[in-house]
């Protein structure tokens, strides 16, 4: 039951932290100059639920912690749901017109290849813990 409730505190947590800055959730610090994406809250909820498995899962003692692979996997969930003028590192690099030419159309890439890293990081998780003798799958 307690990683029960780590999952559910972990994917509430992501949930904000992505939601929040990309103004998923509305707020008064945060506004988005373009309307996100009919995909956006499916992507934010998904990562959120797969953050909250990936760090309630058991860790055998031959694996590393998950959070490199969770800040990964939700870093780019972030980027992918946010606005692509609202990212100042983007609207460097690329311009405003950029921002929406090239960066936009490869945001839901960016979702995939972000949801992609997350149910990889349980799978591995799951293989380890079945190698290891820890979990055992009917």
């Amino acid at each position: 039951m307690r990683r029960v409730g780590i999952a559910v505190g972990v994917a509430v947590f992501t949930l904000l932290v992505i939601g929040i800055p990309t103004d998923l959730i509305p707020n008064p610090i945060f506004v988005r100059q373009i309307d996100e994406p009919a995909w956006a809250w499916p992507v934010a909820i998904i990562t959120a639920v797969l953050a909250g498995v990936l760090i309630a899962l058991p860790r055998p003692t031959s694996c590393r912690p998950a959070t490199r692979t969770g800040i990964i996997g939700g870093g780019l969930a972030y980027l992918a749901v946010g606005c692509p003028t609202c990212n100042h590192l983007i609207v460097l690099a690329l311009g405003t017109t950029g921002a929406l030419a090239w960066f936009a159309p490869i945001q839901p890439y960016l979702a995939l290849v972000a949801l992609a890293v997350l149910i990889g990081a349980i799978v591995h998780r799951l293989w380890l813990l079945r190698r290891s003798g820890d979990l055992r799958l009917a």
